[in-house]
């Protein structure tokens, strides 16, 4: 395996023992054949962006290297997702056990039905830059700028370290 790629996967859950659902699933992203899990950020609550009545959310940002290409990494993520219990129904951002997001594929653009990266609202959500920052600040977000500079520009007082 000769990993070529950084890519950066977002981390939510806010079902089914949250905080256990993200670190299993940091576990599970080091398993992704050609793929190896560099460093994850600590875990963050924070409200939930979609219908206020459910569950915080807990959050994280894992920084892999992969030989795989964006959409078989892709399939890799929803495989996880699946395997622990997500189900594609349901209101958009609603309560799931886990969701998985390709924010960054190197310094690549995609944009196809399948798959946008950078992940649209990487550059507006705080739960997804806050922990972005811990990991890569340096980080160019293709289009955009630094994750540093990014996270500065955004309000970050909803979000609550846990570890």
């Amino acid at each position: 395996m000769t990993p070529s790629v950084d890519a950066f996967v977002g981390i939510g859950s806010n079902l089914d023992d949250p905080a256990a659902q993200v670190r299993r699933a940091i576990v599970a992203l080091d398993g992704i054949g050609e793929s190896r899990c560099h460093v994850a950020s600590g875990l963050y609550r924070n409200p939930p962006m979609g219908p206020a009545d459910q569950p915080d959310y807990i959050n994280a940002v894992a920084w892999l290297r992969t030989g795989l290409s964006p959409l078989e990494l892709l399939a890799a993520l929803q495989a996880i997702e699946a395997d622990a219990g997500r189900r594609r129904q349901g209101p958009r951002w609603g309560p799931r056990p886990l969701d998985l997001d390709l924010l960054v594929y190197g310094q690549r653009v995609i944009d196809t039905p399948d798959l946008q990266v950078p992940h649209p609202g990487v550059t507006e959500r705080a739960f997804v830059l806050y922990p972005f920052s811990e990991i890569d600040p340096h980080r160019i977000i293709p289009g955009e700028g630094s994750v540093e500079a990014l996270a500065g520009a955004v309000d970050g007082g909803a979000l609550q370290a846990i570890g």
